[in-house]
């Protein structure tokens, strides 16, 4: 008797455990669905827009907040408190261009598509050899020539913004569409050309100046243009000078001369190097694809 006590009393104690614990419908799960879909459609925003370094800042002022809290430096906070809302409004009006495009998209009638794609590579092979031997070929062939050049190749960090600046070629990389488009007196020659993967996908581009002090007052507005861009993302950019036929290569905000074809192509190594980088949102469902990079 004893035991069917203890039993009897243990299922009194799991009901009123239970009795706590919220009642789970098919409206919840269809909510929780929506939320964590919105979370990360804006997480993938962030991570694929300047927001993303802005975020990194704002952990980081975050982190120095909690401690403040701690601490009870009531006049950190008091300051923070009164500046909150400027802040938001400064934000606002920061990624404006970021903010419209990304209401335009949801207004767009390609939203379903868009959200049901398990591959938005769109069949861009990824930079291989051949491509990274016919950036080689045009780079030294318009250095002979002192053809001025400005190429931005594309990493993990996709290059929309870039690409909307210039005009949409879509092209297979080859050397005979590089040396035409930066040929002197023709429509395209202006600005800088953005390829992904094996392909250029936009020329004329404008590129956003570094305010970078210490670079040689030798160097021109499309060496400043090249270490602007390389500053805000991980791209790698060959700059060929007009008016010395020099090649160099920019990453990461440094500027290294190349000497020959060879030393470029170590340099190009690198991005054959890189796996997929995840921009496509679907990729565990679809498949690990190794050794090429696609489009975002």
């Amino acid at each position: 008797m004893t035991g069917i006590f203890q039993i009897e009393d243990l299922w009194r104690v799991l009901q009123s455990w239970l009795s706590f614990m919220p009642r789970i419908t098919l409206t919840n799960i269809f909510e929780i669905a929506i939320i964590a879909f919105l979370v990360y459609e804006i997480l993938y925003w962030i991570k694929n827009t300047r927001a993303w370094i802005l975020l990194r800042g704002l952990l980081v002022i975050g982190f120095f907040v909690a401690i403040a809290a701690i601490l009870h430096l009531n006049t950190i906070l008091w300051i923070l408190e009164k500046t909150t809302a400027i802040a938001v409004t400064a934000l606002i009006i920061i990624f404006q261009p970021e903010l419209r495009r990304v209401l335009e998209q949801l207004g767009s009638q390609s939203l379903i598509s868009d959200i049901l794609a398990f591959d938005d590579s769109k069949n861009v092979q990824g930079f291989t050899e051949k491509t990274a031997n016919e950036v080689v070929k045009a780079t030294f062939e318009m250095a002979k020539v002192k053809t001025g050049a400005l190429i931005v190749i594309e990493r993990n960090m996709p290059l929309k913004e870039i690409e909307r600046t210039g005009i949409e070629i879509n092209g297979l990389v080859s050397s005979q569409l590089l040396i035409n488009i930066f040929e002197h007196n023709t429509p395209l020659h202006d600005g800088a050309v953005v390829i992904r993967g094996n392909r250029v996908t936009a020329a004329t581009c404008y590129l956003p100046l570094t305010d970078n002090m210490m670079i040689s007052k030798d160097l021109g507005t499309r060496h400043r243009a090249a270490v602007g861009i390389s500053e805000v993302t991980d791209s790698l950019t060959i700059v060929v000078s007009e008016e010395t036929g020099r090649v160099s290569v920019v990453e990461g905000g440094m500027l290294r001369r190349v000497s020959d074809g060879e030393a470029l192509r170590k340099e190009l190594g690198q991005i054959e190097k890189q796996e997929e980088p995840g921009g496509t949102r679907f990729k565990i469902l679809k498949g690990i694809r190794k050794n090429e990079r696609k489009t975002d």
